[in-house]
């Protein structure tokens, strides 16, 4: 399959037709006029609570390339009830951002970084570039999500391990559902921003081929950015695992994404000591075996 780039203006246009349509017109404060067609909103009516043109609007809609000042942007959002997140979606596939951090150029963990991980014990942690690449760990996450250093560069990019690792699977249990489609809006929304970047239509077109539920997720066109929030896995021995995940861009490369998952209080600390010290007996064997056959 030949990878396309991106184009912003036809994504721009699938995207305000799913936000138009997801909204009521009692939602929007206008009267209910009975059956319709089509669920939502019309793009009529869009228009005149946004102050803009019909034919204008149905340019946008079309993703025709067309001019979008940042005063109508916000109106058009208004309307839509777009979040945060969609919002500044919205600004990236109407040209109208910041300059985009740069996601091809390789980031690179340093030792003080990687000392910060080791520090945080049963803390299981990672660093994530730009590309959701798992680029250090800690042996707390390699306990709780198998050995990174024996996985390939794509068994270790994180929307990757979503959709094809029966490990990662069973862990997030009742979760993996809603975790992964807050993954595919993450990745939705990176694509927007670096859909020059060869590398995130490859990636698109390499998940959409393994993965049914990646196509079906990817076309709810739900964007999302990071979220901190309460995370339970299963561990085939030791039951449920809780954790509060904390996150944050690590300040001296803005491409890192930090993350620790904190054990709770409730017995989970000390399954994590369980599993760490299952995991060292196990690198620990495999370190002596090498070195007799040596």
């Amino acid at each position: 399959m030949i990878s396309k780039r991106l184009d912003r203006y036809q994504e721009l246009s699938r995207f305000l037709r799913s936000r138009r349509e997801r909204i009521t017109p009692k939602q929007a404060g206008l009267p209910d006029s009975g059956r319709r067609r089509t669920p939502g909103l019309r793009r009529g009516e869009v228009a005149l609570l946004a102050g803009v043109g019909l034919d204008w609007y149905t340019y946008l809609e079309q993703g025709r390339h067309i001019n979008v000042s940042v005063e109508v942007l916000d109106r058009i959002a208004e309307v839509l009830r777009l979040d945060e997140s969609e919002r500044r979606h919205l600004y990236h596939l109407a040209r109208k951002q910041y300059p985009l951090v740069e996601t091809k150029k390789t980031s690179k963990v340093t030792p003080e970084l990687q000392r910060f991980l080791d520090s945080q014990n049963l803390s299981a942690a990672n660093v994530m570039d730009a590309r959701m690449n798992i680029i250090a760990w800690n042996e707390a996450y390699c306990a709780l999500n198998g050995e990174l250093a024996a996985m390939s560069d794509r068994e270790r990019n994180f929307v990757w391990m979503t959709f094809t690792s029966p490990r990662f699977r069973y862990a997030k249990g009742e979760q993996w559902e809603l975790h992964a489609r807050r993954i595919v809006a993450n990745f939705h929304a990176g694509y927007a921003r670096h859909g020059d970047d060869p590398w995130w239509s490859e990636q698109f077109d390499a998940l959409s081929q393994v993965s049914r539920e990646f196509r079906e997720f990817w076309d709810d066109h739900e964007v999302l950015d990071a979220i901190d929030a309460p995370k339970t896995l299963h561990c085939p021995n030791l039951g449920k695992l809780n954790f509060d995940l904390v996150s944050f861009q690590y300040s001296n490369d803005p491409n890192l994404t930090v993350s620790i998952h904190v054990p709770h209080q409730d017995g989970t600390m000390e399954k994590m000591q369980r599993l760490l010290s299952d995991y060292q007996s196990s690198r620990h064997a495999e370190a002596l075996e090498t070195s007799q056959r040596v």
